[in-house]
């Protein structure tokens, strides 16, 4: 069942970004809420709603907070605008219509992805680094995300995408699959988000990975990290030269996810075909399967500059300086992105 709760908003943010901060007052007291304007219109002052508290009562640590449901105030009434041809969430209370980007993708996409650089990351938290590293070792050229299922599913919920569209670093914010809601369109899948971002929006690079947070369940296939598997399938079924991006670090306390954390592991162990992963330079290579390319950085990756740039530098709590391995291999991930596009280009 939906763990549902009435309340009223007892403050407000700004809609502008497409999620809205809310307080909302329910039975048990004040919480913090969320509301996705596009899905649900924005709350004011007073208004009625319905959230849902699930989050919150499990105690998530990246998602402890209320989402709103419905606006019985003003939501119900709202006019209704068709803008496309399928349904995202589709037989949920919250389907709604979209206008496919894979249906805009012409014959020629398969020529635009020949060899097209796609890198696959298993955490949004790696977002970031590798994109501003990407930026610094190819200036000027066009890199899109394509956001996938695994963790958070609405585009609007990424603040990290959002602050990289606003700098320019990427050009493209999608989303494909159950995710929705990206800021430049949806595709139905990771597939038709490529070929449309390569073919139409003319990227020269393209990341593919899950929203804030993380899908798991402590076991060896139950996690959000295993969609890095659906997406460099896709990746490499459309002919791009497919990099992933490997989870490392240094100092998380499970001891499953220091050095080469057992997500990725597992994703390189069940890849039907060879793939590139980045390394760090200097990092040895880790032992597992036969078949993958292990390519390190060229250069040492700057871990203050990327420290002092502004973007988030934490990981699951830990700041950059108590995680350098993680930020590394983001930083190397980049790296060899951009080298994989100044190849191509």
């Amino acid at each position: 069942m939906l763990a549902l709760a009435r309340g009223r908003v007892r403050s407000a943010g700004p809609t502008a970004a497409g999620e809205q901060e809310l307080s909302v007052e329910l039975a048990d007291g004040e919480h913090p809420a969320l509301a996705d304007v596009a899905l649900v219109g924005g709350c004011e002052v007073g208004d009625e709603v319905i959230v849902n508290v699930a989050a919150r009562e499990l105690g998530l640590g990246s998602g402890g907070f209320d989402i709103v449901h419905a606006n019985l105030t003003r939501g119900l009434g709202a006019p209704r605008t068709a803008s496309g041809r399928v349904l995202k969430l589709n037989y949920t209370s919250l389907q709604h219509e979209i206008d496919p980007l894979d249906a805009r993708v012409g014959d020629d996409a398969l020529s635009a992805l020949a060899g097209a650089p796609v890198g696959v990351i298993a955490l949004h938290g790696q977002l970031a680094p590798v994109a501003w590293a990407f930026a610094r070792r190819a200036p000027g050229a066009r890199l899109g995300y394509v956001q996938t299922a695994g963790g958070a599913l609405p585009g609007s919920h990424s603040r990290t995408a959002r602050e990289l569209r606003r700098r320019g670093i990427l050009v493209s914010h999608l989303t494909a699959g159950a995710a929705f809601g990206g800021s430049d369109g949806d595709a139905i899948t990771t597939a038709g988000a490529l070929a449309h971002g390569f073919s139409q929006l003319r990227w020269n690079a393209a990341l593919c990975g899950p929203g804030p947070g993380i899908v798991g369940s402590a076991s060896t296939f139950g996690h959000g990290g295993l969609t890095m598997l659906d997406s460099a399938h896709a990746a490499l079924a459309l002919g791009a030269a497919t990099l992933l991006v490997p989870r490392m670090s240094s100092s998380d306390p499970r001891p499953e996810h220091r050095g080469l954390s057992h997500h990725t592991r597992t994703v390189l162990e069940l890849l039907l075909a060879q793939v590139t992963v980045a390394l760090p330079a200097g990092e040895p290579e880790p032992a597992v399967g036969g078949r993958h390319v292990w390519r390190r950085h060229d250069v040492e990756v700057d871990l203050d500059a990327y420290a002092a740039s502004g973007l988030p530098a934490d990981v699951m709590g830990r700041p950059l300086a108590h995680d350098r391995l993680f930020f590394a291999a983001a930083l190397a991930g980049g790296g060899v992105l951009a080298e994989l596009a100044r190849a191509l280009a």
